[in-house]
Formats: C-alpha cells, structure tokens, sequence
C-alpha cells in the first residue's frame, strides 16, 4: 500500500500543474521619454534677442562643468558662469559660442547664461556693431586658450 502525501501538498501540486509560466507583458506603446519630448525643429529663424539692462554678451573660454562656464564678456571682466535650467541638456554650448549672460546685481563675478547665439546670430549682432571687431566667432579654442590653427608639414621628395 503506498502512502498518499497530506492533503496540503496535494493542492499545491495540483496548482503547480495548472499554472503556465507567465511571460513578459509585450510593449504596445510608441516609444519612451525622448518621443514625449518632441523633436526639435528649429529650421525657422528665431527674432535676434539684443542686450537689455542687466545683461551683457560674452564668449565662452573655458567648460568648467556641473553646468557651468567661464566667460569673457565684453565689457572686460571673466566671470563665472550659470547654464540656467532651461538650456541645460537642450542646448549644447561649447568653447568660443557667444552667449547671452544675465548679470547678477549682488555678485559682479557671477553670472547666468540665458541665450546662446549660433554662428549665423552672431555674425549678425558683430554687424550690427553690438559686438567688438576683435571677436572671433566660429573659431576654436584650444585649452590654453590659444586658437587652433591647422599644422601644415613639408614632404622633402625622396
């Protein structure tokens, strides 16, 4: 005669016997955080900012990180700079860009950066006379500070 397991195990094998192995739910949606956001379609011109009171054109010398910068404005002073929030992650800023700084009334060597220029916006605003002659726009900085200049090399025929 062959023992029969206690009634509280035999349920539990019936139940194993019964349940399939549950399988990863398949995605149904479009796509994540990035399709949310939006594609960034900026083809059509945006209306060139000017300086206001308070605010000052500078160029970028050197990425400092942690979202910040330092600056040369062209009111003479390198200052320490703020990528505010709102361009952080959005708008890429490099060595040498022309920006936009918001001044800060109680800290004369800190600023925020609100607006960076592209190329074509900044060759506009140095037209305009907004910006000084001596500024260099689209030219890259190396890191002393000195430009970048292409090496050319002299090949002697053998």
């Amino acid at each position: 005669r062959s023992k029969s397991p206690p009634p509280h195990q035999e349920s539990c094998r019936r139940s194993a016997q019964r349940v399939q192995p549950s399988t990863m739910p398949k995605n149904k949606g479009k796509g994540g955080k990035n399709r949310r956001r939006g594609k960034n379609d900026n083809d059509s011109k945006r209306e060139l900012v000017y300086k206001e009171d308070g605010q000052e054109y500078a160029q970028v010398t050197k990425m400092l990180g942690n979202g910040r910068l330092e600056a040369y404005c062209f009111d003479g002073v390198s200052r320490l700079c703020h990528i505010r929030g709102k361009l952080r992650k959005r708008v890429w800023i490099q060595q040498g860009d022309i920006v936009l700084i918001g001044l800060r009334e109680f800290q004369d060597q800190k600023a925020d950066v609100i607006l960076k220029y592209d190329n074509e916006e900044a060759r506009s605003l140095k037209a305009y006379g907004e910006l000084p002659e001596n500024v260099q726009i689209n030219v890259d900085v190396g890191l002393d500070g000195d430009e970048l200049e292409d090496d050319t090399f002299d090949f002697e025929e053998i």
